[in-house]
């Protein structure tokens, strides 16, 4: 699950509406979005859930934003590129989250360390950390490349970035791909014995999760019963057998036996 998060009048609700589908209210006045709205960004064969979240200011956030936000694995920052005052909003909403004990974090699982966090908040127990991506939004009317990378070291981020244009269409097709590589994203297919394998409907897991992790996502009484695997993919030979800790790889196929 990822939320959109950013200022008033940055696009967020129409990037929702352009990568889901969804019904994401979209008006030229600030404070359109009131409640959550869920979607799914298809990516190749998986989805990812996006749900947009009501702007946050200086003058107002939602108070229950934070409890939103509790189950999310990760955040975008959608800013209006074309707009100066986003030089005022970036910090205004990372402040207002912070007081909530909310950061938005450059460490992705599946990128490059983003670098020392400065804040020693960020080692609090009862705080929520979000790996978190810069999408500069209305590229189109500001279509210089470097805009983003001037902005953000003018604000001291060191947040991967993407430029995009809800309106024009532009650069939405690198945002599924983005968030499945940093999230680092497994999928894994099955198949059930002596029956051929079912290669449409993949299971996931984050990378480190095991044989035992896609069995219980299979069912729970295949996990408790689970005493091997038969697998075929890139690290194992075909219908090697393989114990409930084996890890899975991206496109691995899992013959589960009880």
């Amino acid at each position: 699950q990822v939320a959109l998060i950013g200022p008033p009048n940055s696009g967020k609700s129409s990037l929702h509406v352009k990568l889901t589908g969804s019904t994401s209210e979209v008006g030229p006045y600030p404070y359109s979005t009131h409640l959550p709205v869920p979607g799914m960004i298809p990516h190749e064969d998986i989805y990812i859930q996006l749900v947009d979240l009501p702007p946050i200011s200086d003058e107002f956030m939602e108070t229950w934003i934070v409890n939103a936000l509790q189950p999310a694995d990760a955040a975008m920052l959608v800013i209006d590129l074309s707009d100066p005052d986003c030089l005022e909003q970036v910090p205004t909403v990372l402040e207002r989250l912070a007081e909530k004990k909310i950061f938005l974090t450059t460490d992705w699982p599946g990128l490059e360390p983003g670098g020392k966090e400065q804040d020693d908040r960020l080692g609090d127990v009862f705080s929520l950390r979000l790996p978190t991506v810069l999408v500069a939004n209305k590229s189109d009317l500001d279509p210089d490349p470097d805009e983003v990378t001037v902005l953000e070291e003018l604000l001291g981020l060191r947040y991967p970035a993407l430029t995009v244009s809800a309106e024009a269409g532009i650069g939405l097709d690198d945002i599924g791909a983005f968030l499945f590589k940093a999230l680092d994203i497994v999928r894994v297919y099955t198949k059930t014995p002596g029956k051929p394998a079912e290669t449409d409907k993949p299971f996931t897991v984050r990378r480190g999760g095991t044989v035992l992790d896609v069995a219980r996502l299979v069912h729970k009484d295949i996990a408790e019963g689970l005493r091997f695997a038969r697998m075929w993919g890139a690290d194992v030979y075909d219908g090697q057998q393989v114990g409930p800790d084996h890890l899975v790889a991206d496109g691995d196929l899992v013959e589960l036996h009880v």
